[in-house]
């Protein structure tokens, strides 16, 4: 049975698609997971990407005591990605890219020598033999078109530490009518549900 790691990222609390679309799965998937690990973003934010984060990530011995606190979460975070088997991440496009909170996120894992590290050939990710599903909203519809800045990137930043194996739930067109959100939401439930745990 799996071990699953759930990362939610919208602003929308209650409200949001994204979320109510993981829970949907992770409803189907009661009783086949050996473990759920679920952090909110939102509710439980992390720390921004600047200079002293950055330095702090870089490890040493002359770290503050704060930036001692962001590499321990930062290993924290890891650590949760290298026990799971699943990554479920609900990745709502704001601005044509992914919520701040989830980037926040992938800056304190990516870390050189820890999940990727440089080769002759180029970076190699580390954080391999996951599978990861990807639950994305979108008030338009962007799938395949030039505006999805969000699957690519996506796709570069999990590659780029190891992780390959990517799945993308679309759930799109929720701004523009309900009878457009509805058939694209039941679309979405369809295909979450041919996904095995």
């Amino acid at each position: 049975m799996a071990k699953v790691l759930v990362l939610k990222s919208s602003i929308l609390g209650d409200y949001s698609q994204s979320n109510a679309l993981v829970d949907h799965l992770l409803n189907q998937w009661e009783g086949k997971t050996d473990a759920i690990i679920e952090r909110d973003l939102v509710s439980s934010p992390l720390p921004m990407l600047d200079g002293q984060v950055a330095n702090a990530l870089r490890g040493g011995d002359q770290l503050s005591e704060e930036q001692q606190s962001v590499l321990a979460l930062s290993d924290q975070l890891i650590d949760e990605i290298k026990a799971s088997d699943t990554i479920i991440m609900a990745a709502p496009m704001y601005n044509f890219m992914v919520p701040t909170q989830l980037k926040n996120w992938f800056d304190l894992i990516a870390r050189a020598g820890v999940t990727f590290s440089y080769t002759e050939t180029g970076p190699v990710g580390l954080l391999t033999d996951k599978k990861v599903i990807v639950v994305t909203t979108r008030g338009g519809i962007h799938k395949d078109a030039p505006s999805d800045t969000l699957t690519p990137y996506l796709r570069n930043m999990l590659g780029f530490v190891g992780m390959t194996d990517v799945n993308f739930i679309y759930g799109e067109a929720l701004a523009m009518g309900d009878e457009m959100a509805s058939q694209s939401l039941n679309s979405a439930k369809q295909a979450l549900a041919e996904i095995n745990a």
